[in-house]
């Protein structure tokens, strides 16, 4: 068996066709691809605002909160899907609310391989034969 990796456009539809979904699992290339796209826009988004409205314009920070409201339950529902692909709870994301530890033990386990076999929240994601 083989899990093939998601690409950068198929991870973005799936966080979005999966908008406020939190059961399932999802691959690391999955999360990963997805959260680069998050920071991609996000770059972009300020350095536009920046130069049309200035550094410290409150229509720079309006466009970058509208962002951050849209990819907000996507980018959650992924992150449970992916500690659950890793056989953990999705309330693990708990741990980011103690500094500096809590985050690294959270980057530690959504960077872990997933589970080859099927666990009580699902299949393997793209698996193949």
């Amino acid at each position: 068996m083989f899990q093939y990796q998601v690409s950068f456009s198929d991870a973005i539809q799936r966080a979005f066709n999966k908008y406020c979904c939190f059961t399932g699992r999802a691959s690391r290339s999955e999360y990963w691809w997805f959260y680069l796209f998050v920071l991609i826009v996000s770059w972009g988004l300020g350095i536009i605002g920046a130069i049309i409205f200035g550094t410290d314009s409150y229509a720079t920070y309006g466009i970058l909160w509208a962002w951050y409201l849209i990819v907000l339950l996507p980018s959650f529902g992924l992150m449970f899907r992916r500690l659950h692909d890793t056989g953990r709870s999705g309330w693990n994301w708990c741990w980011s609310f103690l500094p500096l530890i809590g985050t690294i033990i959270l980057l530690v386990y959504l960077c872990q391989d997933s589970q080859m076999t099927d666990n009580k929240y699902g299949p393997v994601p793209n698996m193949t034969m």
